[in-house]
Order: C-alpha cells, then sequence, then structure tokens
C-alpha cells in the first residue's frame, strides 16, 4: 500500500514501462540493461498486484494492459525472454489469489491468445507461468464458461495444450505436464468440451493410467508427481463415464 499511495512511484514506474515501447518495434533495439531496468519496476508492480488492498486499484487503474506489449513480442532474445517472463510473473500474482474481479477483467482483455502464443513458442519457464495463467482462469467458473462458450475458444486452447503434449515426449518437464493435464481436467467438467475432448485429447494421454503403455517421457514425468497421475485418472474416468 505504501508503494501505491507515494506520491509519483507508480506514476514513474509506468514512464519506466512505456518509455521502453518505441524499442519493441521492428528491428528490435532492447538491450539487456534497457531490459533489466523495466523488469525492476515490474517486480515493484508485482508487489502491488499481490496485495489485497492495492490490487482492485491495480485493476481499475487498468495496469495490466501496460504489460501486453511485452507478451506480444517475438524475439527469442535473452532480453525479450527476461521480459515476458517478469510480466507473465505480474499477471500470475493477479490469478494466483483466486479473485473472482481479476477473473473478470482478463477475460475482457487478450490475455488467453498472448498466454496461447506463449505456450507454443516461449522458453519452458515461460510456457509453464502462461499455462498456470490459462489454468487459473479455466478453474474459475466463469473462465470456464468464457472458454467453452464457441467452438472457436475451445479448440484454440485444446489445440495448444496438444501441440505441448506432443513437445513433452521429446522435451519431458513434470512442472509444464501437470499444468496441462489439470488444465485438460478442468476442461471436462464442462459437457460440450468434455464430449469434444473424447474426439481430441492426445492418444499420448488415453493409454493406461497405470503408466504401463504411456509413452516413456510421459510416464516418467507421472511417476514423479503422484497428484498429476491422479489428475490424469481423474481426467480419462470423466471422458469414459460420464
Amino acid at each position: 500500500p505504501i508503494l501505491w499511495h507515494s506520491f509519483g512511484t507508480i506514476v514513474a514506474l509506468i514512464q519506466e514501462i512505456v518509455c521502453i515501447y518505441p524499442q519493441l518495434s521492428p528491428p528490435p533495439t532492447l538491450t539487456a540493461p534497457a531490459s533489466n531496468r523495466v523488469c525492476n519496476s515490474l517486480a515493484l508492480l508485482q508487489c502491488v498486484a499481490s496485495h489485497p488492498e492495492t490490487r482492485p486499484l491495480f485493476l481499475k487503474a487498468h495496469i495490466p494492459l501496460l504489460l501486453y506489449p511485452f507478451l506480444n513480442t517475438v524475439s527469442k532474445d535473452r532480453p525479450f525472454e527476461y521480459l515476458r517472463l517478469t510480466s507473465l510473473g505480474v499477471i500470475g500474482a493477479l490469478v494466483k489469489v483466486d479473485d473472482t474481479e481479476v477473473i473478470n477483467f482478463l477475460l475482457q482483455t487478450e490475455i488467453i491468445p498472448l498466454c496461447l502464443r506463449i505456450m507454443e513458442t516461449g522458453s519452458e519457464l515461460s510456457k509453464t507461468v502462461a499455462t498456470f495463467i490459462v489454468q487459473k482462469l479455466l478453474l474459475d467458473d466463469m473462465g470456464l464458461t468464457y472458454i467453452c462458450a464457441t467452438a472457436e475458444r475451445f479448440y484454440a486452447v485444446s489445440s495448444v495444450l496438444a501441440k505441448m503434449v506432443g513437445t513433452l515426449q521429446t522435451q519431458p518437464s513434470i512442472r509444464l505436464l501437470k499444468h496441462v493435464i489439470r488444465c485438460y481436467l478442468r476442461l471436462s467438467d464442462n459437457p460440450r468440451a468434455r464430449e469434444a475432448l473424447r474426439q481430441c485429447l492426445p492418444e499420448c494421454l488415453q493409454a493406461d493410467p497405470t503408466l504401463q503403455h504411456l509413452p516413456e517421457p510421459i510416464a516418467n514425468c507421472l511417476r514423479e508427481d503422484s497428484a498429476t497421475r491422479r489428475w490424469l485418472q481423474s481426467l480419462l474416468t470423466n471422458l469414459n463415464q460420464r
């Protein structure tokens, strides 16, 4: 609260963010020192986003939207990746608290397509945070309804999840697989999505949940994490029995 109410502090942090926008345009000229400076400002804003007193004010001022140009970048250079990851961290801090006001705000923005692109093309860590954000949106009833409201939205999410499962067979990550399976499990709570998942769930997840017939990289990941294994079993039960 002190950070938010200190005269001129938030304005100065916002100025740090917006002054770097021209360096994002092609050809990108973002340097590591400039990226680090903005990321330090974003770290302070994450504190504001995390605090229950200042979170509503943070949303009311529409400050998360200022981060979207960073999430919209595609360069794999380290300064850009660092900027994307830190920006995702701010959004992740917002959704972590299970606040319906946060979900309602984010669903009115472009956060889902931005996260989906990062889930498809980002580094493992960025993919993990972006998938966590989508997972938290899905876990809210409003978010699940929103994503399952149209076939286009559902398939945008499910096709990216399927591509991620394919990648995980060659580049295993239990941390990432955990969020992917939790997203699938939550989607299976919606009747229309459940019907669609019976057709489009990746084959490698439809195998025997005892792990004997799963692809080895996926099976190895699941052996390390009993909670994720239970989620997969619940997912398969939902698809087979409901």
